[in-house]
C-alpha cells in the first residue's frame, strides 16, 4: 500500500476554496457545494482567505478578485487571457498590464515575481514584455534547462510516485512546467527493475515524439531496452549530464535526471490520455504485484510482509530475464 512521505496535506484545494467528507443530510446545504464521488459526498465551501495555488496576472493585477491559472502559464495560448484581452480593446476594463502601471513603482514586479515563479524582479520595460530580454530568457532558456522539483511524494513498496507527475503505463512519466512545456523522464520504478544503465540512448532536439510509440532507449552491458513515448511533441531540450553521468536518471529520476522537455500544441489533450495521482497509485500498486509474481517465480516466496524491493532487481536476479522484464513493464 501506498505510503504518504509528506504527513500534513493540505485541505485547501487551490480555487479558492475547502473541503471535507460529508454525509447525504448536508447535499441540501446551502452555505456549501455539495458532490458525490465513488459514494462519498465531500462539501466544497468557497473561502475568502483562499490562495490561488497559481495566480494568474489578471488576479495578482487586481483587475479580478480570483482567478487560478489552469494553462501553465502558457499566456499566448490561453483562452481567459484572450478574452479578457477583447474586453479591454473594448473599453470594458483595465489590462493587466495598464493596472499595473498605476501600481506604485516599488510594487511594479515583473510578471513571473507576480506570479510566484521568480523572486521579486522589478519590470524594466513597462510591461511590454515582447520587448524584454529577460521574458525571453526565462520562458526559452531557464525553464527548460531547469530541474523539476517533486511536491508530495508517496510510495507503493519502496518506489517514489510524485502526486504532481503523469505516468504512461510504459513507465516514462511527464509533467507540465511553466508556459506549457512538458517535462520527460523515467519513474523509480522501471530504473530499480533495470538498473543502472550503462547509457541512455536520448533523441536529439527537435525530435517529433509520437505517443505510444519508441522515443528513446537505454543500454545496460548487451541489453538494449526501448521506451515507450508518454506524450506526443517537439523535443526542446536534452538534459546533456546524462549523456555522460546516465546513473544520475537513478538517483534523481524525478530531478536533476529528467530527460527532455518537450513542446505539444494541445497539452490538456495530451496528457489527459496519462495516469495521475490516485489513477497512477492504483497501477503502480498493480505492477508491484506483476512484479513480485515474476520474482517469486524465479526466487521462492517473498517475506510475509512483502517488504521492500532491490534498487537492481535484474542485477540481483538476472534469471528474471531481460526481454521478459522489459516486455512486462516498458511494454516494448
Amino acid at each position: 500500500m501506498a505510503e504518504q512521505k509528506r504527513e500534513n496535506r493540505r485541505s485547501n484545494v487551490g480555487f479558492g476554496s475547502t473541503y471535507r467528507k460529508g454525509s447525504r443530510q448536508d447535499l441540501g446545504s446551502h452555505q456549501e457545494i455539495g458532490s458525490v464521488m465513488q459514494g462519498q459526498v465531500w462539501m466544497v465551501k468557497p473561502d475568502k482567505k483562499a490562495k490561488a495555488a497559481n495566480p494568474c496576472l489578471w488576479m495578482q493585477a487586481g483587475v479580478v478578485k480570483f482567478k487560478n491559472c489552469d494553462n501553465y502559464y502558457d499566456c499566448t495560448s490561453c483562452k481567459y487571457d484572450h478574452a479578457m484581452a477583447v474586453k479591454a480593446e473594448r473599453g470594458k476594463q483595465l489590462t493587466w498590464q495598464e493596472a499595473m502601471r498605476r501600481m506604485p513603482d516599488m510594487d511594479r514586479v515583473c510578471r513571473h515575481s507576480l506570479t510566484n515563479r521568480i523572486e521579486r524582479r522589478a519590470c524594466a520595460y513597462d510591461y511590454q514584455c515582447a520587448t524584454c530580454d529577460f521574458d525571453q530568457f526565462f520562458e526559452d532558456v531557464w525553464t527548460p534547462k531547469s530541474k523539476c522539483i517533486a511536491g508530495e511524494v508517496q510510495q507503493v513498496k519502496g518506489f517514489d510516485v510524485p502526486m504532481d507527475f503523469y505516468f504512461h503505463d510504459g513507465h516514462a512519466w511527464a509533467r507540465i512546467e511553466s508556459g506549457g512545456y512538458i517535462r520527460i523522464g523515467l519513474d523509480d520504478f522501471a530504473l530499480k527493475v533495470l538498473g543502472k544503465a550503462d547509457a541512455l540512448d536520448l533523441p536529439l532536439m527537435g525530435k517529433e515524439l509520437d505517443q505510444g510509440k519508441v522515443g528513446w532507449g537505454l543500454k545496460r552491458k548487451d541489453n538494449l531496452a526501448d521506451v515507450l513515448s508518454p506524450i506526443d511533441g517537439v523535443i526542446v531540450e536534452v538534459n546533456s549530464q546524462l549523456r555522460e553521468k546516465p546513473d544520475m536518471a537513478n538517483r534523481e529520476p524525478y530531478g536533476d535526471g529528467w530527460l527532455f522537455m518537450v513542446r505539444t500544441p494541445d497539452v490538456k489533450a495530451t496528457m489527459g490520455k496519462l495516469m495521475v495521482d490516485q489513477s497512477s497509485l492504483s497501477w503502480m500498486n498493480d505492477e508491484v504485484t506483476n512484479l513480485e509474481g515474476m520474482i517469486e517465480e524465479v526466487a521462492g516466496p517473498l517475506a510475509a510482509d512483502g517488504g521492500f524491493l532491490a534498487d537492481d532487481i535484474y542485477g540481483n536476479l538476472p534469471d528474471l530475464g531481460w526481454n521478459k522484464l522489459t516486455q512486462a513493464f516498458l511494454r516494448t
